[in-house]
């Protein structure tokens, strides 16, 4: 990722009302959510969701399709990986032990399942 990419995003997340929204879409994720839905959870007029959204949508981090009459939004986790990963790569600068905490808040919530687990399940369906 270059530097202004990353300027790009972060710029985008450092607005209270663009983080919310970035945060409850990708709480959503991966159905997304319609842009009134986003705005009566956060409590923002439509007209004033737009304009956020359309800077989140500038800076890559989320993306919208139309669905009838809606246009849903969906969080683009990816590219906020690549923004996560920006910031922290070469933390450490070649000492392991300084990032340890760090990488070990990053462990998921939610582990994948094993590859035991996921054939328990599809054959259960």
């Amino acid at each position: 990722m270059e530097t202004e990419q990353a300027i790009l995003a972060l710029g985008a997340l450092a607005q209270p009302t663009r983080l919310e929204a970035f945060r409850l879409l990708a709480s959503h994720e991966p159905d997304g959510l319609a842009a009134g839905a986003i705005a009566e959870a956060l409590a923002v007029p439509q007209n004033t969701l737009s304009s956020h959204l359309a800077v989140l949508a500038r800076a890559g981090l989320i993306r919208s399709q139309r669905r009838s009459r809606s246009i849903v939004y969906r969080a683009d986790l990816a590219r906020f990986q690549q923004v996560a990963l920006f910031l922290i790569k070469d933390c450490c600068g070649g000492r392991p032990d300084l990032c340890a905490p760090l990488l070990a808040d990053l462990q998921p919530c939610c582990p994948p399942a094993s590859k035991s687990t996921r054939r328990k399940a599809a054959a259960s369906s």
